[in-house]
């Protein structure tokens, strides 16, 4: 009998030895007010497909159990001499690394090595692919790309930070290496994508396709437990979240919409982290812009570390994520490891009113 291909979530013919999660846990029949932790959500889910066989869901448990180690370093950093610039100095993309950076990269690392889910590793903090030795005879079917601490700068000030992931089906024969064209696919083929934001509280916000559920950690009982079902961003909202202080170097069209936005009173709110910019857009509403500037006329933020997974976290919760040209984020083609680009995500209205901005005043054609 023959089933159906679904390449988001690794479905193949009933030959194949690997299955994805493929539909969110049914949580309709489990009281509000009930406990429901990380690991049993994502085992429900696992449950919800007759064919899956636990490979995605223990890559997202090992994300799980890397979070609350950075988590426990973050919240210590100021007592055990694990802030400030690394030795190291700057990472593969030209920004200062942090020692926590560093920390975060290497216990992300060593957790996906352990359970052999994943057979390769991009992280915005190492200058090429890692491949992740074969566990026993298992062949791994899973990449991994994270940003490990976005926003670090901003633990030597007691601000929240966060880590974002993104995990891809591999494209090549899963019986050798797997190779950097593997990492080089459109954000559409991601299987999940997610973030963990280490603010006042701890989030793991995360999505396979099927809406976007959050999970708080308590650290009474040393678990994430579902507090936000069904995340969607508001439609429309008065915030938007960009650096102002880069006014002048932004291009004519950026210039007039943040004139606009100034105009109606939108309230403006920018953390510096994109992590807890994004998180608090789909809390409340609002977009969050980081357009070209004369220093980075192809954008500052990475495609692949972070503009991709939070964009699909963003569409799957009812908004949208475009580059400056008014592309979609998720159907941008990689061609670098490393590669830059412009965002404008946050609420559909929004994203859809700088649009109107950019027709109008941009002086390339679109």
């Amino acid at each position: 009998m023959a089933t159906t291909t679904n390449k988001n979530f690794g479905l193949k013919s009933e030959k194949t030895p690997y299955i994805g999660i493929s539909a969110p846990a049914d949580l309709s029949t489990i009281p509000t007010n009930r406990i429901v932790t990380l690991d049993e959500f994502i085992l429900r889910s696992e449950k919800d497909f007759v064919y899956a066989t636990g490979e995605l869901t223990g890559l997202l448990r090992d994300i799980g159990v890397a979070a609350k180690i950075i988590n426990r370093e973050v919240n210590k950093a100021g007592l055990v001499n694990i802030l400030g610039v690394a030795d190291s100095g700057e990472n593969q993309s030209g920004d200062t690394q942090q020692k926590l950076d560093v920390y975060a990269n290497e216990r992300l690392i060593e957790c996906l090595q352990n359970s052999g889910e994943v057979c390769a590793i991009a992280s915005e903090e190492n200058d090429d692919i890692i491949h992740v030795p074969p566990v026993g005879s298992k062949q791994s079917h899973y990449i991994v790309m994270f940003d490990p601490l976005d926003g670090s700068s901003n633990i030597d000030v007691n601000m929240s930070v966060g880590t974002i992931f993104a995990i891809y089906r591999r494209q090549s024969d899963p019986v050798g290496p797997a190779t950097k064209e593997d990492f080089l696919q459109s954000g559409t083929q991601q299987v999940a994508a997610g973030y963990v934001l280490y603010g006042t509280s701890t989030m793991l916000v995360y999505t396979t396709g099927r809406g976007v559920n959050g999970f708080t950690l308590d650290p009474s009982i040393g678990e994430f437990c579902l507090s936000h079902r069904n995340m969607r961003v508001p439609e429309n909202s008065q915030t938007y979240s960009v650096n102002q202080g880069y006014y002048s170097k932004f291009d004519l069209e950026m210039r007039r919409y943040i004139d606009h936005c100034s105009d109606q009173n939108y309230g403006l709110r920018y953390i510096g982290s994109m992590v807890s910019d994004v998180h608090r857009i789909l809390i409340q509403g609002g977009i969050f812009l980081y357009p070209s500037t004369r220093k980075y006329p192809k954008g500052k933020l990475r495609l692949l570390y972070e503009c991709n997974p939070l964009a699909m976290l963003m569409e799957q919760a009812g908004g949208k994520a475009l580059n400056t040209h008014l592309k979609r984020i998720l159907d941008l083609a990689p061609h670098d490891l490393h590669q830059r680009c412009t965002i404008a995500i946050g609420s559909p209205a929004m994203v859809d009113e700088l649009k109107n901005f950019i027709e109008r005043y941009s002086a390339l054609p679109l």
